[in-house]
């Protein structure tokens, strides 16, 4: 067995209380050692999971995971609510969402990564208020989760976004086409799209991480994280530890290594070494440095952000984030 990677850089210290759910009547903790983790094939999930694959982190930890590559996020969590996987990633709105419903689901971070306005070359657009009569793209929905971040700043600049600007809804690939053809004088994407945008010379008007940081939160808060149900985290304990040290090794690696960059890179989807960089930048910015009751107060705080702006049709009924939304026996 390959040993496991070095960690040259420790992006976190890990404290786990993890508490171990009896089994009935007999006290003795379910001792399984496999997840199943539905991913998308070339999503960032699963280049972790291909790092963890490579440097055989699920054997030095004692975690067997299987993996189940699946077309779209949507149909990720549809095989997570039919029991086909254990765990998932996805945003804790739609945790939160669920558990006002009655579901169990909980969450733990995966990424801070957000997306980011970028402009078309030669574009007078610098700051929100320039947005104004512009042509905007924006990535996914009205109610996607960096639609609302820059529609809440752009409200504190008195910009109306939802008036002023010319808005198109879309898929990031056609819009970064639409962009660069010179169709839209800017798009409002997820980071994983903005990057190679970035490393082709279009500016970066605002990422969301300054968005929020302009509307007044302190701390990098991770939107998408695994999902699994608090039933079956009760029910196994070792392998939810086994499978956060595995995922924060991996981590670890592609904090520190180009050359793990290099042998993922086809992975990425990345066309030259300038977009694997800007890919490799983002991503690292992106990995959680703490989890903890601090930054599980803002994301409350900004839950109200969400749930003020987005509405129903963003937060369901839950007027409030739901208690356990967060699984409070991983912390780092």
């Amino acid at each position: 067995m390959r040993a496991a990677h070095p960690l040259a850089w420790c992006v976190r210290s890990l404290a786990l209380t993890l508490f171990v759910a009896l089994t009935a009547g007999h006290g003795v903790a379910r001792a399984d050692s496999t997840l199943r983790i539905g991913v998308l094939k070339f999503g960032t999930v699963s280049w972790v999971m291909d790092v963890i694959e490579h440097h055989e982190l699920d054997d030095t930890y004692g975690i067997d995971i299987e993996q189940l590559e699946l077309a779209s996020n949507q149909a990720t969590l549809v095989a997570l609510q039919a029991g086909r996987v254990d765990c998932v990633v996805t945003d804790w709105l739609w945790v939160s969402r669920q558990r006002a419903s009655g579901a169990d689901w909980t969450f733990f971070p995966f990424s801070t990564a957000l997306g980011a306005l970028v402009a078309a070359r030669g574009a007078p657009i610098h700051q929100l208020a320039d947005l104004r009569n512009r042509r905007l793209g924006v990535a996914g929905s009205p109610i996607d989760k960096s639609w609302i971040i820059l529609q809440a700043l752009a409200q504190e600049q008195h910009v109306d976004l939802d008036r002023d600007a010319q808005l198109s809804f879309g898929a990031p690939p056609l819009l970064n086409q639409e962009l660069l053809a010179g169709r839209l004088d800017a798009v409002l994407t997820y980071w994983n799209f903005a990057a190679p945008l970035q490393s082709g010379g279009l500016p970066v008007v605002l990422s969301m991480s300054d968005a929020l940081r302009q509307l007044g939160f302190k701390r990098a808060i991770p939107l998408v994280g695994f999902v699994v149900s608090a039933r079956w985290a009760r029910q196994h304990p070792q392998a939810l530890a086994n499978f956060v040290h595995a995922t924060q090794e991996a981590d670890s690696i592609l904090a520190t290594s180009d050359a793990e960059w290099n042998w993922l890179g086809a992975r990425t989807g990345a066309r030259d070494p300038a977009q694997l960089k800007a890919l490799r930048d983002a991503f690292r910015a992106g990995i959680p440095r703490h989890w903890g009751r601090d930054e599980r107060r803002e994301a409350k705080a900004l839950y109200a952000v969400f749930a003020k702006i987005g509405g129903r049709a963003l937060v369901g009924s839950g007027k409030t984030l739901q208690p356990g939304t967060f699984l409070d026996t991983v912390n780092y």
